[in-house]
């Protein structure tokens, strides 16, 4: 499978559809209430970067966001990575690992020295993901403080 990532604005149907997409499942697994997912809106805002990954035929198949972190926070990352989704038909095709390849490498060349994440307590394959990729588990934080059915990762650059 060739796979193409690049910037984009997340208001086209294909990544809405993605974002849709990762919505439904995230709410399969938990309570709305303890699901952290950013509106498009908000993925529109100035700093944040949305990145697609797209198939050979153009279709967009996998995605996920770059956001600058409050600095308040008592955390040494500089961003947080959100909204990781790939489509049920591309996944086991290496489509998250390149996504996290060109986001680190992005965050990297600008200068950030980490990048933190949340998940959920229910995403075993996920948390393999980032701990197969050297992220490590790290204390809740921020909006994710006192959630028990999340998890916090973290990954120096």
């Amino acid at each position: 499978m060739t796979i193409s990532i690049g910037i984009e604005p997340p208001r086209q149907a294909d990544v809405e559809a993605l974002l849709a997409a990762g919505t439904v499942f995230a709410h399969s697994l938990y309570p709305v209430e303890n699901t952290f997912l950013l509106s498009t809106d908000e993925l529109e805002r100035p700093g944040v970067d949305v990145y697609v990954a797209r198939d050979e035929n153009g279709k967009a198949c996998g995605m996920a966001a770059l956001v600058p972190l409050d600095l308040d926070l008592d955390l040494d990352a500089a961003a947080e990575l959100k909204r990781l989704f790939v489509h049920t038909e591309a996944r086991g095709r290496g489509v998250a690992g390149r996504l996290l390849d060109r986001i680190e490498a992005d965050a990297a060349s600008h200068g950030i020295r980490s990048l933190a994440l949340e998940t959920g307590t229910l995403q075993h394959a996920a948390m393999a993901l980032y701990r197969g990729r050297g992220y490590e588990q790290i204390e809740l934080f921020g909006p994710y403080i006192g959630e028990e059915l999340s998890v916090c990762f973290a990954k120096s650059l």
